[in-house]
């Protein structure tokens, strides 16, 4: 009888060694946490001389982020004999029955599993929230399989007296009578009964529990694409969109979020990197056509058209080529009195506000789509309108001088509300559509509110600000200096951040900009007759662009297009710049995101400059 027993017992620890263990044949999950080590036979039927390896505890974790990574893409049965061979579990036996519940829709069982997981909980007061958690998907499935009294027992009975989260209790229980699954999906905010729902429900429960006891969802995958965002960070001209926060879909999506997040041409075998050739750094196009010293450049809104104002006072309006980086003539815009000093756009690309010299008493509004003079604003031969500032609905616009002229004017040209004796040196107005930012004679910016009649200060400088810019999110402004160079500026914080250095900044007035897809970098003028651009991480340039013959004025770049970068100088040209010619064409090439294992492409970014006809050497 003896032997009978002895030769059942081999029998059944053959049978677990070909299967795997019970625990992973059921839920898809190993037996234990970490490794069991080494022993005569282990539980999974492993003999000594095919033993589990000996593995630290980085590569136990490791093996289960492999693991979980298998599971999550329905490959099972390699995950089993993963965690088979390694001697590691996945998850906590305790966890995989909660688990294997979940997902069979057992919410009687999958209580009780909650239960035994009680004290390995970090935060014992969560229990509350998973329990809650389980009803509502158990209350939602009853309600959408047609089991109306059951639904409403386990609203009476189970949801209720938890009194927890009450204001989502109540709107299930509104959600009673409604007998159409779509319409109750929509209400609730639901996916449906079945093994998605479950998923996401398990995916919010797992939060909850310790990642000894259960990994967090998509771990691996969350690891690598913060690896990936990590790499880009670092590279010194990677010029395209972050997508690591695309929002997650079912497993089936995974291959699109990563390759939203490594962009063409990318790979995770190998670290990211991006050629310089592909950032902008070739001169692509020269235009002569203004006849004295170009004073300011700026792109629209939308990309599709470019203002340059010169010395000689006409504006040319140019049609911008997506596909080639060049531009076209459209216009000119003339009749002004004096030289052209300041553009600026309106958000919905159709208007232009030029300014003129110091000596002229007007500025003057052009539709740039005909080609025609809107208004002028001019209140007195004394006034001096060197500088505007539109607000968001293109209907209004704020602009001054520095002879203490300060005005909100509408399209009429009427003068709305002035505020007197503040000399205006530059303007710009937040994204909140009240504040107007005012750099003025004593060497700060100040916010004021028209409407309130308000005004505080924001920055202060120990020189004067010759001009600056805000970024997108209005957060950041971007400061030229006299005798300092270009500052960035924290405004919600009011602190400086960073002072780029290279350039050399005099009394002249030059003009940077944000700029990139993600406006991750930072270009400016400079008297030393280059343009500069740098990663807003880095106080050195990245790039340095060579080719005008005297001071850059003004530096802009098409927010549309993030490869299309423009200059004007005093040699009275506009240049265009652009990637190296391999580059151009698509939005795709234009990224030039390349990945190498060493990263011999990602050069120092301060090793370089560019030749006269933008050959990079």
């Amino acid at each position: 009888m003896q032997q009978q027993n002895q030769q059942h017992q081999l029998q059944q620890q053959q049978q677990q060694a070909s299967n795997g263990s019970s625990e992973v044949q059921q839920n898809g999950m190993g037996q234990t946490d970490g490794c069991e080590g080494n022993t005569a036979e282990s539980q999974n039927g492993v003999r000594e001389e095919e033993s589990s390896p000996k593995l630290s505890v980085v590569q136990q974790e490791m093996v289960r982020l492999i693991g979980q990574h298998l599971v999550e893409l329905g490959l099972k049965k390699s995950a089993e004999l993963l965690m088979s061979e390694s001697g590691c579990r996945l998850d906590h036996p305790a966890a995989a029955r909660f688990r294997h519940c979940v997902m069979d829709g057992e919410w009687a069982k999958a209580e009780a599993a909650l239960s035994e997981l009680r004290t390995m909980l970090d935060d014992p007061s969560s229990l509350k929230e998973m329990r809650f958690l389980l009803l509502e998907q158990k209350y939602l499935e009853l309600l959408e399989g047609g089991q109306a009294m059951d639904a409403l027992t386990c609203l009476r009975s189970q949801l209720t007296p938890l009194q927890h989260n009450m204001d989502r209790v109540h709107q299930l229980s509104s959600l009673m009578f409604m007998s159409n699954p779509e319409e109750l999906r929509a209400a609730a905010h639901w996916t449906g009964m079945g093994k998605d729902s479950r998923k996401e429900l398990m995916d919010r429960l797992q939060h909850f529990l310790p990642p000894s006891i259960m990994l967090p969802p998509h771990r691996l995958e969350t690891l690598i694409l913060q690896a990936v965002e990590q790499q880009r960070t670092q590279c010194a001209y990677h010029n395209t969109r972050s997508d690591s926060q695309v929002s997650r879909g079912s497993d089936d999506d995974c291959i699109q979020r990563y390759a939203k997040v490594l962009g063409s041409g990318g790979s995770l075998l190998m670290d990211h990197s991006c050629s310089r050739n592909a950032f902008p750094g070739t001169t692509v196009q020269i235009l002569s056509d203004h006849c004295d010293e170009v004073w300011i450049a700026r792109f629209s809104p939308d990309g599709s058209k470019l203002a340059t104002g010169s010395k000689d006072s006409t504006v040319i309006i140019w049609d911008v080529d997506p596909e080639t980086l060049t531009v076209t003539r459209r216009f000119t815009l003339d009749g002004h009195s004096y030289g052209v000093v300041y553009l600026a756009w309106s958000p919905d690309s159709s208007k232009l506000i030029v300014c003129l010299q110091e000596e002229a008493a007007e500025l003057v509004v052009w539709d740039t789509e005909r080609g025609e003079q809107i208004c002028k604003v001019s209140n007195s031969p004394d006034d001096s309108l060197t500088c505007a500032a539109w607000h968001k609905d293109s209907r209004k616009f704020v602009c001054g001088g520095m002879r203490g002229q300060f005005y909100q004017c509408d399209l009429e040209g009427h003068i709305l509300d002035s505020w007197e004796g503040v000399r205006v040196q530059c303007l710009a107005i937040q994204n909140d559509g009240k504040t107007v930012l005012a750099s003025d004679t004593h060497h700060r910016i100040r916010g004021y509110h028209f409407d309130e009649v308000q005004d505080h200060n924001i920055i202060q400088e120990d020189h004067s600000i010759m001009s600056f810019t805000l970024d997108n999110t209005g957060n950041y402004a971007l400061l030229n200096v006299a005798n300092q160079g270009v500052h960035l500026w924290d405004l919600r914080n009011r602190t400086l951040v960073r002072k780029f250095r290279g350039l050399t900044q005099g009394h002249y007035t030059i003009h940077s900009c944000f700029g990139g897809d993600n406006q991750d970098f930072v270009a400016s003028g400079s008297e030393d007759n280059k343009v500069y651009i740098w990663h807003h991480r880095r106080e050195l340039p990245v790039v340095t662009l060579v080719g005008h013959t005297r001071t850059v004025n003004c530096v802009t770049w098409n927010p549309r297009y993030p490869a299309m970068v423009a200059s004007v100088s005093d040699d009275a040209t506009v240049r265009i710049w652009g990637p190296a010619p391999q580059y151009r064409g698509t939005s795709s090439s234009q990224n030039g995101t390349s990945a190498t294992s060493n990263g011999r492409e990602s050069e120092s970014p301060t090793s370089h400059m560019f030749l006269s006809n933008g050959a990079a050497v």
